[in-house]
């Protein structure tokens, strides 16, 4: 080996992070990036913290959503580490808690907030249904049509790109190399651990480690082939909007619970609207989604978003729009991320598909904890192993 522990592949939040918790665990770790920290959902997203279930949890049935709500564990313990992270971190990653709203227009959306709010209350997550005048008083300027919201004062938002940054910074105080331009190729076992192939700006590089650790979102599944594995990840292109800058204008951060919406006010004063309205993937050379060009933005997506912001908080309608633009994440078949041990190839870890913001610095330390063989059962529902039958006749590369 090359006297390194953990190779992590992937310089967005989970991959800093992960390093971070290694090397100050005592572990070895160097981070490889294709292009830069934040180049990818790391630095395209909008900073929301949702810790209630999100809407796409409950659009596509009560099953998906049972299952969402076994997560809340998770998130329960994500709210502690958010609120640990500007002490240790610093306060430039703006982390603002004061408090979501999950707004509906009609009976039958109150109908589903009702049912999601209990479904969060037995998980321990301390959420409750209020009516359209107590949502106003905690936003002012919300909407007449709201008639009912869900509230959970832990939510909010923070600066995505400079916590991505500062978990980077942290990992380099420790002696985390992290190398930029340097794209992974080729993936081989050799005895104790991985050879990995990797393209640097000064040629073709071999490293070794005993452990590996994908992190590199939409590029996770491309990453898994190297090593002869199928990774189930989609990518997803999604659109985000900025305004000008006013004076403080909305506190708590707002979704719906029937329309593609999340809204919040940053920190600068720009409020920041999406909520998953699609943008078209460009395709490449070879007829694939082009991961490496952003998506091209739809016109029917912007106006929608835009409508039902203005429709739920009309005073957004007021200002200028400055920016929109689009980021490329991933998904999986069940909606719930990939975080963990790969069966079909030992010593390899993949972390990638969704809540990576929410959720990506308590992956990180539990993580952590698995790659450098400690006991965690904490993240078993997100296994890879579940969907272990794509590699029945898989295996690590070469092997």
């Amino acid at each position: 080996m090359d006297g390194v522990d953990v190779l992590v592949i992937g310089a967005g939040l989970v991959g800093c992070a992960a390093a971070c918790r290694l090397v100050q665990a005592g572990a070895r770790v160097e981070i490889l990036e294709a292009a830069r920290p934040n180049a990818g959902a790391s630095g395209a997203n909008a900073g929301s913290l949702h810790f209630q279930l999100e809407r796409r949890f409950l659009e596509n049935g009560e099953a998906l959503a049972d299952q969402a709500a076994s997560i809340l564990g998770l998130n329960l313990l994500a709210i502690e580490e958010w609120r640990g992270l500007a002490d240790e971190l610093g306060p430039d990653i703006r982390v603002h808690m004061r408090g979501g709203l999950m707004v509906a227009e009609t009976a039958d959306e109150v109908a589903i907030l009702e049912r999601k709010v209990a479904r969060e209350v037995q998980g321990g997550l301390a959420s409750r249904m209020i009516d359209g005048d107590a949502a106003r008083a905690l936003a002012p300027g919300l909407s007449e049509t709201v008639v009912a919201a869900s509230h959970l004062e832990a939510e909010g938002h923070a600066d995505p790109k400079a916590l991505t940054l500062a978990f980077a910074a942290a990992a380099a105080a420790r002696g985390v190399r992290l190398r930029r331009r340097c794209r992974v190729v080729a993936a081989r076992p050799v005895r104790g651990g991985y050879r990995l192939t990797v393209e640097t700006p000064d040629g073709p590089e071999d490293l070794t480690a005993p452990k590996i650790l994908i992190a590199a979102g939409a590029w996770s599944a491309r990453i898994g082939e190297l090593f002869n594995l199928h990774l189930p990840l989609y990518p997803v292109a999604l659109l985000m909007s900025a305004t000008e800058r006013t004076a403080p204008l909305l506190d708590p951060l707002i979704q719906h619970v029937g329309q593609r919406l999340s809204m919040k006010q940053a920190h600068a004063g720009n409020v920041l609207i999406g909520g998953g309205w699609p943008s078209r993937m460009r395709l490449d050379a070879a007829g694939r989604f082009d991961l490496d060009r952003p998506a091209e933005m739809l016109a029917s997506s912007l106006r929608g978003n835009l409508a039902v912001a203005a429709r739920v908080f009309p005073r957004v309608a007021e200002l200028n729009l400055i920016r929109s633009w689009t980021g490329i994440t991933a998904i999986t078949a069940d909606q719930l991320p990939l975080v963990g041990a790969i069966p079909q190839a030992p010593g390899v870890f993949v972390a990638a598909g969704g809540s990576a913001f929410t959720l990506g610095p308590t992956f990180a330390r539990l993580l952590a904890r698995r790659i450098l063989d400690e006991p965690e059962e904490r993240l078993e529902i997100f296994s890879p192993a579940r969907f272990g039958h794509l590699n029945s006749f898989m295996g690590a590369a070469g092997a």
